[in-house]
């Protein structure tokens, strides 16, 4: 009876920002900006960190690969959101809800476990300097990525069977603009206590020790940095540090939020605030604060632009 049940609901309703109507085409022309200067942005670090010899280092390697994971995790979520905003009847089916929730989770993951793989990168680059290209090695490097990716992975296929394997015989309205594990569990109906368990202790090895880690990684960076280095440097250093832990507190603050409560608890509006914090604004301030604003990339791209320049006469 529950296999019938759950079967009855082909598809769900993305309610999104409906409550704001009058809204609909401003937010779609807001979001869209924000989605193309984000796809640009990680798409020209990752180009330049290719053409760039100077940039070949495990620091760009990974925020090379940090890119990456944000083109594919905007690119999961931001276009369909784009559509129903243009939309009155604003659907996904049952089989893409699942598919976007396995990406989701699976990218998620990654980022968490990658932004404390960058912070452990910076550890060792400024506490340990002298063992940093032994520690740091481009195996170990091409390990830790592929180890984000393995993590994201499991976790999005243990997460989404979890779900799926729920019955959903009510409403097939979910109160966000994308399909996530809290407001699809408010609709199963089953109890879902052993899930919501699960849940927790997932999201307490993917995203609470990761944060940890790179927040003692940080705390390490600064102490080091107040111990051995002079006044203008140390103004410098924790002027990058403090913009990083503000971006990296305001990705998985939202997240622990989000996922760390019973679901007896979950206030959708507030939720949809939290979810834009980590799925549209975060990956539209991440390349700005790790890349862009970092002299090596400044320097990489004129270097990059004058080989150009040089090159094209030549061919000529």
């Amino acid at each position: 009876m529950e296999r019938e049940n759950q079967t009855t609901i082909t598809e769900f309703i993305l309610v999104g920002f409906s409550e704001v109507l009058q809204l609909q085409y401003f937010l779609f022309v807001v979001f869209l900006i924000i989605f193309k200067i984000s796809l640009l942005a990680h798409m020209f670090i990752i180009f330049l960190y290719r053409l760039s010899p100077n940039l070949h280092t495990p620091m760009y390697f990974f925020l090379a690969n940090f890119s990456f994971l944000e083109i594919c995790y905007l690119s999961n979520i931001i276009p369909k959101m784009l559509i129903n905003l243009l939309h009155h009847h604003k659907t996904i089916t049952f089989n893409g809800c699942a598919i976007q929730m396995f990406c989701f989770l699976l990218l998620g993951s990654a980022e968490c476990n990658m932004l404390a793989f960058m912070a452990y990168d910076r550890y060792n680059a400024i506490c340990h300097p002298l063992h940093y290209s032994n520690i740091m090695r481009r195996a170990v490097c091409i390990r830790l990525v592929f180890s984000c990716w393995f993590i994201g992975t499991t976790v999005g296929v243990l997460q989404t069977n979890l779900i799926f394997s729920l019955p959903f015989c009510g409403s097939n309205r979910i109160n966000n603009f994308y399909c996530d594990v809290p407001p699809l569990l408010s609709l199963a109906c089953k109890n879902t206590k052993i899930i919501e368990i699960t849940a927790l202790i997932i999201t307490f090895i993917v995203v609470i020790v990761p944060f940890l880690l790179t927040v003692i990684s940080y705390a390490n960076i600064i102490w080091t940095i107040i111990k051995h280095h002079s006044a203008g440097r140390r103004i410098k250093a924790f002027s990058t540090c403090t913009s990083h832990l503000i971006v990296v507190s305001m990705y998985y603050g939202s997240a622990i939020i989000m996922y760390s409560r019973p679901k007896s608890s979950y206030g959708m509006d507030g939720e949809k605030f939290l979810s834009l914090i980590y799925t549209i604004i975060a990956p539209f301030i991440n390349p700005f604060i790790y890349s862009l604003r970092n002299n090596d990339v400044k320097n990489a791209f004129k270097q990059v632009v004058c080989q150009i320049k040089i090159d094209k006469p030549e061919n000529n």
